[in-house]
C-alpha cells in the first residue's frame, strides 16, 4: 500500500511538472503583444477643430506601421538588424503616416516585417515570428506580418503594410482580417523603403470594413459621395477550383450575398486563365532565360514567373550595393528567394512591361467602371517551420492568386469569411485600376449580407414557431438595439436591415439603422435612412436630429440647420438641437 502511495505521488509530481513545462512553452509561443511590435512609440494627432467644423475623420482610432515606413527620429529597420545598424534615423515622417495622424488617428508603434520584406510567410529569424492570433500554430503571413497581427489581436484599430506580391493580402487572409491593396501608384511611396517599385503599394489592415473604408478615403483622398452598385460580379471558377479552400461553400456564400443585394442578373462566371491567355498575347512568346519551356506553363504560372522576375530584378537594383558592401545575414528564403536566378536583360524588362500593360488593359476591358472580380486570396496558412514554406512550389501557388492585382495594378480587398477546420478562410474582390472608391463602397454594402449568409450556413436547421412578420421585425430590431449597445455597428445594421425587409413601413427601423451608419461614418446612407423615416413619420425627432448630423458632416450646413430647427419645433427644450442651431448659425454670420 505504501508503494502504491509513493507511485501515486511520483505520478502527480510528473503531471504537475508536465503542466508547468507546457505553460512555459505556451508563454514563449504567445509573446507579449503577440510579438507584433518591433518598437513602441506615440504620434499624437493635432487638437480637434473648433465648432462648427467637423472633428477629424479618424478621431479615436489607433494604428501601427510596418517597419518599412520612416518616422522622424527612428531608424527604419526593414526587418534586418544589419540594416538597422548601418542606417541613420529618418529626418522626416513618411507622408502617409502624417496624413493619418493629421486625420485624427494615433500611431502607437512600428511592427515586424519579414527579412527585408521579401518573404510571404511572415517568419523572421532575427526578431522572431509574430504569433498569428487566429491560429497560433500557423504562420501569420508576410511581408507585413506584425501589422496584420497587431490588428487581429486588437492591439490597433488599423495598420499599414507594404504589398509587393501579396504582403498585405496574404497576412490578412492568414490572420482572418481585412486587407486592402490600392491601385498601383494611387498612394505615394515616399518615405517607404522600396522592395520592387513597379509592384510596391502602401496597403492597410482592419478588423472592421467601415474602418478600412474610412482609412482608404483619407489615404486616397476620396470624397464621400453617391455610391454605385456593380453591374457585373465575375466569379473566377478556375481559380476557386485551383485553391485549397472549400470552394463550393465560399462561392455559394458570395453568390447568395450578391443576389440578395444586387440581384442575380449581375452574376457572371469566368475562366480567368483562358481569358488572360486570349488577351495577354505576349505571354505566349515570353522567355525568361530560365531554362524552362514557357509554353508548357499555364498563363497564370507565366504571370507568376513574370512577377517574381520583376520583383527580384528591382529588389537587386535597390539593395544589391548595400548587400554586397555589408554582407548581412539574410535568411535563405528571403535573399531573392533564389540567388541562382539570372539577371534580366533589357529585352526581358521590355517584354515584362508589355505583358503588364496588356494585362491591365485586359482587366480594364473585363471589369470596366462597374465590375467586380472574385477570386480566392490564398490557400490556408502553413504550419510554423513547415518545409513547404521554403519551396518554389509554395511560392508559386501562393503568388498565383496575388499576381493578377500586382501585375495589372488593380485594387484588391481581402475579406475574412469564417473558419474551415479551425483555419481562417477568405476571398478577394478586385476592381479595375483606379476603382478603389468603388471597391471600398462595394465591400461596405456587401459585407453585412456576407456575414448573414455565413451565419445561416453555420446554424443547424431548427423547427420554427409560427411568428408574424411584424413580430419577427420587432425581434430583429431588438437584436439590432443590443448590437448597437455593444458597439457592433455592422451587426446592428444587419439586424435593422432584416427588420426593414420584414416591415418597411416602420420609421424607427430606418432611424435606428441611420444611427448605426452615423457611427460608421457612412453619412450618405444615414441621411437616406432618416429621409425615409421622416417620410413615414413626420414627427420623428430622432430622425430629424440624425439627418441633421449626417448633413452637417457632409457639409450641407443650411439643410442641417433646417433639420435641427424642425426638431426644436417638435420639442422646444431639446438641448442637442438648440446647440446645433447655435453652432451652425455662426457659419452664416
Amino acid at each position: 500500500m505504501a508503494l502504491s502511495s509513493a507511485n501515486l505521488w511520483v505520478l502527480l509530481g510528473l503531471g504537475i511538472a508536465g503542466i508547468l513545462l507546457m505553460t512555459n512553452k505556451l508563454k514563449k509561443a504567445v509573446k507579449v503583444d503577440f510579438g507584433a511590435f518591433i518598437q513602441r512609440l506615440q504620434l499624437l494627432p493635432p487638437p480637434q477643430p473648433t465648432p462648427p467644423k467637423a472633428p477629424h475623420p479618424l478621431t479615436g482610432l489607433s494604428f501601427a506601421v510596418s517597419d518599412v515606413f520612416d518616422i522622424e527620429g527612428f531608424v527604419t529597420g526593414f526587418g534586418n538588424p544589419n540594416w538597422l545598424r548601418t542606417k541613420e534615423p529618418a529626418v522626416r515622417t513618411c507622408p502617409v503616416v502624417t496624413t493619418l495622424v493629421d486625420s485624427g488617428a494615433t500611431c502607437i508603434g512600428k511592427t515586424v516585417v519579414d527579412d527585408m520584406a521579401m518573404s510571404i510567410s511572415g517568419e523572421n529569424k532575427h526578431y522572431g515570428t509574430p504569433t498569428n492570433p487566429a491560429s497560433p500554430s500557423r504562420v501569420p503571413g508576410g511581408a507585413s506580418s506584425g501589422a496584420a497581427v497587431a490588428v487581429a489581436a486588437k492591439l490597433a484599430d488599423f495598420s499599414l503594410g507594404i504589398d509587393t506580391d501579396g504582403g498585405v493580402r496574404i497576412p490578412a487572409a492568414y490572420c482572418g482580417i481585412f486587407g486592402f491593396r490600392p491601385s498601383h501608384a494611387a498612394i505615394s511611396l515616399s518615405g517607404m523603403i522600396p522592395v520592387s517599385g513597379s509592384l510596391d503599394t502602401v496597403g492597410w489592415f482592419a478588423k472592421d470594413p467601415s474602418i478600412l473604408r474610412r482609412v482608404g478615403h483619407m489615404l486616397l483622398q476620396l470624397p464621400f459621395g453617391t455610391q454605385r452598385n456593380p453591374r457585373s460580379v465575375f466569379i473566377a471558377d478556375d481559380f476557386f477550383k485551383l485553391s485549397k479552400i472549400p470552394a463550393d461553400e465560399v462561392t455559394q456564400t458570395l453568390i447568395k450575398s450578391v443576389e440578395a443585394i444586387y440581384g442575380r442578373q449581375v452574376l457572371r462566371h469566368e475562366n480567368l486563365g483562358d481569358y488572360i491567355k486570349s488577351k495577354v498575347l505576349s505571354l505566349s512568346t515570353f522567355h525568361s532565360n530560365q531554362g524552362n519551356a514557357e509554353g508548357k506553363l499555364s498563363p497564370i504560372s507565366q504571370l507568376v514567373n513574370v512577377m517574381q522576375l520583376i520583383k527580384r530584378h528591382e529588389f537587386g537594383g535597390n539593395h544589391d550595393e548595400w548587400i554586397n558592401s555589408i554582407k548581412p545575414t539574410i535568411v535563405a528564403a528571403t535573399a531573392n528567394q533564389d540567388p541562382e536566378k539570372p539577371i534580366l536583360t533589357a529585352d526581358d524588362i521590355e517584354n515584362c512591361n508589355v505583358i503588364r500593360n496588356e494585362l491591365r488593359s485586359a482587366m480594364s476591358a473585363l471589369l470596366k467602371d462597374d465590375g467586380i472580380l472574385a477570386i480566392p486570396t490564398c490557400d490556408p496558412p502553413p504550419k510554423l517551420g513547415a518545409k513547404e514554406i521554403y519551396t518554389e512550389e509554395h511560392l508559386i501557388r501562393t503568388s498565383t492568386f496575388s499576381s493578377i492585382a500586382s501585375l495589372s495594378g488593380c485594387c484588391q480587398v481581402t475579406i475574412p469569411i469564417g473558419l474551415n477546420e479551425k483555419q481562417p478562410v477568405s476571398l478577394s474582390l478586385l476592381a479595375r485600376h483606379g476603382g478603389d472608391s468603388f471597391l471600398l463602397d462595394t465591400l461596405q454594402n456587401l459585407y453585412a449580407s456576407l456575414t448573414e449568409q455565413i451565419e445561416k450556413a453555420s446554424k443547424p436547421k431548427a423547427s420554427h414557431k409560427s411568428v408574424s412578420q411584424e413580430e419577427s421585425a420587432e425581434i430583429a430590431k431588438e437584436q439590432g438595439n443590443q448590437a448597437f449597445k455593444d458597439k457592433q455597428w455592422q451587426r446592428a445594421i444587419r439586424f435593422y436591415s432584416e427588420a426593414i425587409k420584414l416591415n418597411c413601413n416602420n420609421a424607427t427601423f430606418f432611424s435606428n439603422r441611420a444611427a448605426a451608419y452615423l457611427e460608421l461614418g457612412s453619412y450618405v446612407q444615414a441621411e437616406a435612412d432618416c429621409t425615409q423615416a421622416i417620410h413615414l413619420d413626420k414627427k420623428s425627432i430622432k430622425a430629424y436630429l440624425r439627418r441633421g448630423t449626417a448633413r452637417e458632416m457632409l457639409g450641407y450646413y443650411r439643410e442641417a440647420m433646417e433639420d435641427f430647427r424642425y426638431a426644436l419645433v417638435l420639442e422646444p427644450n431639446n438641448k442637442r438641437a438648440a446647440q446645433a442651431v447655435d453652432r451652425l448659425r455662426k457659419l452664416f454670420q
